[in-house]
């Protein structure tokens, strides 16, 4: 059935064969019949890497396939929410080893993606707890990978945005919690170094992330909000909550009815919603507990948020900078700082060491920025794409809807060995907009 999609940042909007399926041979048939394709599961990932003439849709793949309670290991078909999941093992005491800033994600596209966290300098990737995993080639075969089993395969698909061929089944570790709650410490820093020197000296906690005000100059350049929290044990708790210590959140119903107008989104609001935002926060350093959910999702309280940048979209710009270049974070948030873009959600993470092919992660500093859509945007990235190259760094292809293949075989060492490991599976099935316009597959 055609119809016009879009993934979350609602940039490029394409027509595209959309096809569902519910049964393995389904999709073995779905396949046969097409020719560019690419799975897609919520439509979570920001650019173009799930967009493709033919899109296999997994939401309706989406059953438990098994779980050992006693040692946290889970086995699920691809389509799979983490929402729904969590649903499942939150009440009996797991969690997610790692969570993006979403739960309404698919497992697919975790692994699709080799999601990192708030935990990536403790607890890694995504694919660092994954067990094994079934990938679909572009003949309908189904080939069992994992870090011991068909590694070469294993390594182009976590993190290969769907290249390799089709995700059907994912067995991963789970993490064991007492609670479904998290005991929280946010600090405010006045500046850039403050925040950099916070990230060192809370390095022992498990979740670290900061909300950076990138538009804020002078002696406040950089000001930020530290967050950081691990999970609470039973006996942390308030009194009132331990009595059901696993009960899941409740649900919200909050949702963003339509687009936005774009002229609200200028310089002028931003930095408005930044004072704000900064200043509620009245003491130096609070400590409370707090659900899971407005941890990890803040986001998800408001359905539909992604209309608040209006009907031309925006783009999530992420990179990534070692951590001996914390000149070249200081040089491209100055460039931010003096144009005319600005970002509501500006958010600083300090990831660990990590030896992958493809995925995104590196020991050092990674930010992303939301911009809304306008012609003045992407020359502005083309800018910052020089500085981030220049000191060693990449973009993550899961936020990506714009640049260009030099940038792509520049920041990551390992792209024509991934291109050879995905010829050897994927001749030519497994086609996305990202693809293309990277130079992976033409």
């Amino acid at each position: 059935m055609k119809k016009n999609i879009a993934n979350w940042g609602n940039y490029p909007v394409i027509e595209a064969d959309v096809k569902p399926f519910t049964l393995v041979r389904e999709l073995q048939q779905k396949l046969s019949a097409s020719n560019e394709t690419i799975a897609r599961g919520m439509g979570r990932c920001y650019g173009d890497a799930a967009l493709s003439d033919t899109v296999l849709s997994t939401l309706s793949f989406h059953h438990i396939l098994g779980f050992d309670e006693t040692e946290g290991i889970i086995d699920v078909e691809s389509g799979l929410t983490l929402d729904a999941i969590l649903e499942f093992i939150v009440p009996k005491g797991w969690f997610l080893p790692v969570t993006p800033g979403t739960k309404f994600i698919t497992i697919g596209g975790a692994v699709a993606s080799d999601v990192h966290g708030k935990n990536h300098h403790a607890e890694g990737c995504f694919r660092q707890h994954i067990i094994d995993m079934d990938v679909m080639d572009h003949t309908g075969n189904i080939i069992t990978c994992s870090p011991f089993i068909n590694l070469e395969l294993f390594q182009a698909t976590t993190g290969g945005m769907g290249l390799t061929g089709i995700i059907t089944r994912v067995k991963f570790q789970l993490k064991k919690i007492e609670t479904a709650y998290i005991k929280q410490k946010m600090i405010k820093a006045k500046n850039l170094s403050e925040i950099i020197e916070l990230f060192d000296t809370y390095s022992q906690y498990t979740y670290s992330v900061a909300w950076i005000d990138c538009l804020k100059s002078g002696s406040g350049f950089g000001r930020s909000i530290l967050m950081l929290g691990e999970h609470a044990k039973q006996n942390e708790l308030p009194y009132a909550l331990q009595k059901d210590p696993l009960k899941l959140p409740k649900k919200t119903s909050l949702t963003l009815p339509f687009y936005l107008p774009s002229f609200l989104l200028n310089r002028f609001t931003v930095s408005a919603f930044n004072f704000l935002y900064y200043h509620k926060m009245r003491k130096k350093e609070i400590n409370n507990v707090v659900s899971y959910e407005p941890f990890f999702y803040p986001l998800d309280a408001i359905q539909h948020w992604n209309r608040g940048y209006g009907r031309k979209g925006f783009v999530q710009y992420q990179f990534v900078l070692p951590l001996e270049a914390r000149e070249g974070l200081v040089e491209i948030l100055r460039k931010i700082n003096g144009n005319g873009h600005a970002s509501f959600l500006a958010v600083l993470k300090i990831f660990g060491e990590d030896e992958s092919l493809i995925s995104f992660p590196m020991k050092g500093y990674t930010l992303a920025l939301d911009l809304p859509v306008r012609k003045s945007l992407f020359p502005f990235l083309d800018e910052l794409d020089k500085l981030v190259i220049q000191y060693g760094g990449r973009i993550y292809l899961s936020k990506d809807a714009r640049m260009k293949p030099d940038m792509f075989f520049n920041g990551y060492p390992n792209a024509e060995r991934f291109i050879s490991i995905i010829k050897t599976f994927n001749p030519g099935k497994f086609i996305s907009l990202l693809s293309k316009r990277l130079q992976i597959r033409s």
